[in-house]
């Protein structure tokens, strides 16, 4: 049973981590790191600055190591994904970048405490065989497990952002506690039916592996002239063969179920604040427009652009016109 928990939480591990890997790309913040100036002598064009400025976002630097302790620090930022990979490999640093450093001590005096516990009673259990000590030495596991996978989602729900709700967050919890993106979401009526599907394809996966060992087993005495049954040799092997591959097929629904889960949240907390009204409408109505912001409506304003101009004391004459908004 130990070892069967110390399997089950690096499956969990492995999963999350490349789970990681797709949030990571939908939190990716663009920033811009220059500084804008007045507008000289000359003008700039409207493509000229998005060039520039897409090449200031391609200058942007890559998070390393360095930055992270930095952010640690609270001298850098770091989005919660960064965040949430630091906290699997160090629990605890999620709630120091979230200025929780008072949690520390419950985090590692309850996982310190199960670990101890769980050595205790393990060195108890090889030394006298108690079928008491192993049950408790597997409790005192979980325990530290539970309390380990607590701490990462503690730092992960107090991420302070100005996204509400953040589809990164939503995604981390889905990938961890499969139905509580769902419910982040406000889709309480799709968890009865994830936790469905995991029931059906569980049960399904628990009932194939317990027949494949069965037919395995009769087919090892098959083989050795201790079978008494009276099924033939090839008969039990086409058995065997046939629960190991319906245990397979449940395990991959399990993982499908499990990854529709994810998906599903992370897509529907990206549509959150997508506007779905049935509100279709346009208008038109007359407008003073002026040759610079007809010729270019993203063009800048103002005295400065004027002085920047060719003839910038000779006045530009005004065009009436009409504006046609569209809503759809």
């Amino acid at each position: 049973m130990f070892r069967q928990i110390l399997k089950v939480t690096f499956v969990l591990a492995s999963i999350l981590i490349l789970t990681g890997v797709n949030v990571r790309a939908q939190v990716f913040r663009n920033s811009n790191f220059g500084a804008s100036g007045s507008i000289a002598n000359d003008t700039v064009s409207t493509a000229e600055r998005n060039m520039n400025s897409g090449e200031k976002k391609d200058q942007r630097p890559s998070f390393t190591i360095k930055r992270y302790f930095k952010a640690l620090a609270h001298k850098d930022s770091m989005n919660i994904t960064q965040m949430w990979f630091g906290s699997l490999i160090l629990p605890g640093t999620a709630q120091i970048y979230n200025n929780q450093a008072w949690k520390l001590p419950v985090i590692y005096g309850t996982m310190g405490g199960f670990i101890g516990g769980a050595v205790a009673f393990n060195n108890k259990y090889h030394s006298d065989g108690s079928k008491s000590a192993k049950n408790m030495r597997t409790l005192m596991a979980g325990g530290a497990i539970l309390s380990y996978y607590m701490s990462v989602l503690d730092g992960v729900a107090n991420y302070k952002s100005v996204k509400k709700p953040l589809p990164a967050r939503t995604t981390i919890f889905a990938s961890m506690v499969p139905g509580l993106g769902q419910i982040l979401n406000g889709d309480y009526w799709r968890v009865p039916i994830y936790y469905g599907g995991f029931v059906i394809s569980g049960y399904c996966w628990a009932f194939n592996q317990k027949q494949y060992i069965r037919y395995r087993n009769m087919y090892i005495e098959a083989v050795d002239g201790t079978y008494t049954g009276s099924l033939t040799t090839d008969d039990i092997q086409w058995y065997r063969n046939s629960y190991r591959r319906y245990r397979d097929y449940s395990v991959i629904s399990t993982a499908l179920i499990y990854i529709l889960s994810v998906v599903d949240a992370n897509v529907f907390a990206n549509f959150n604040n997508f506007d779905i009204s049935d509100d279709i409408s346009a208008s038109v109505h007359p407008a003073v427009i002026s040759p610079s912001s007809a010729s270019n409506p993203h063009a800048e304003s103002g005295p400065a652009l004027r002085s920047s101009l060719p003839h910038a004391g000779v006045a530009t004459p005004q065009a009436v016109g009409i504006t046609f908004n569209l809503v759809f």
